[in-house]
């Protein structure tokens, strides 16, 4: 199965790219497998996701599935966020070649790394 026209693009237009100076949360993931990694930076407001951005350092599913998961989670509740799955992912970016699909899962992952990354600092407080 070759990308889709929405993973194409979203690999060639990213959308939140870019390290987040003073992010309230910062989560990493990566895939053992080829080395993809995913740093999820996040701005909170009132347990909402006020800001999300990303830096993927892999492939272009890796990078597409990112830019779509920051735009699905953006404006979302943590907990709303926290349920977006790899195949929510996947179904919004019209589909993921089978062999690609885990690629899908960095973004949520580091996501939930960022969110308790928030929590600690937020206690500390």
């Amino acid at each position: 199965m070759p990308y889709s026209r929405k993973v194409m693009e979203h690999f060639t237009q990213p959308r939140n790219v870019g390290e987040m100076k003073d992010a309230d949360g910062v989560g990493k993931a990566s895939n053992n497998v080829d080395g993809d990694l995913v740093v999820i930076h996040l701005k909170i407001k009132d347990e909402v996701v006020h800001d999300i951005s990303f830096q993927t350092f892999g492939c272009a599913a890796a990078i597409a599935s990112s830019s779509m998961f920051t735009e699905m989670v953006k404006g979302k509740s943590i907990e709303e966020a926290q349920r977006i799955d790899k195949q929510m992912v996947a179904d919004a970016l019209e589909g993921m070649p089978a062999n690609k699909i885990e690629c899908s899962i960095l973004a949520p992952e580091a996501f939930r790394q960022a969110v308790e990354d928030y929590r600690q600092r937020k206690r500390i407080h």
